[in-house]
């Protein structure tokens, strides 16, 4: 088995329930972990692997789309991965809202979830 990561992905979006958060947006933190069985031994190309460019393009796209809740944002972010990469065994996803509208928050609010190809 092999894992990637891809940590702490830095995107300004518009997601959110509030008016607010939909015409000012936020900063948002990604953190996503990809585990897969290779079919080799020995990765010697980058088609024998997952592309991590190619999965940081397909979050890059995925944060464009204004969303109401995080949890919908990781939830079909993961099942869409699980799709597209068979080789993909499990995911991770973790998304921080930087600056939520929350009345004297000092921190960030975040979303986690894990998604096993043995529970789809």
């Amino acid at each position: 088995m092999i894992q990637i990561h891809l940590e702490q992905l830095q995107f300004y979006a518009y997601h959110g329930l509030f008016q607010e958060e939909k015409l000012l947006g936020n900063e948002y933190l990604v953190d996503i972990l990809l585990d897969y069985q290779p079919n080799k031994k020995l990765i010697n190309s980058i088609e024998e692997t997952l592309d991590y460019t190619k999965v940081y393009e397909l979050i890059a796209q995925r944060m464009k789309q204004p969303t109401d809740l995080l949890e919908t944002i990781a939830t079909d972010f993961c099942y869409q991965m699980m799709e597209k990469y068979e080789a993909l065994q499990s995911i991770q996803f973790s998304i921080k809202k930087m600056h939520p509208p929350i009345y004297q928050l000092m921190g960030h609010v975040g979303v986690k979830f894990q998604l096993k190809r043995s529970d789809i």
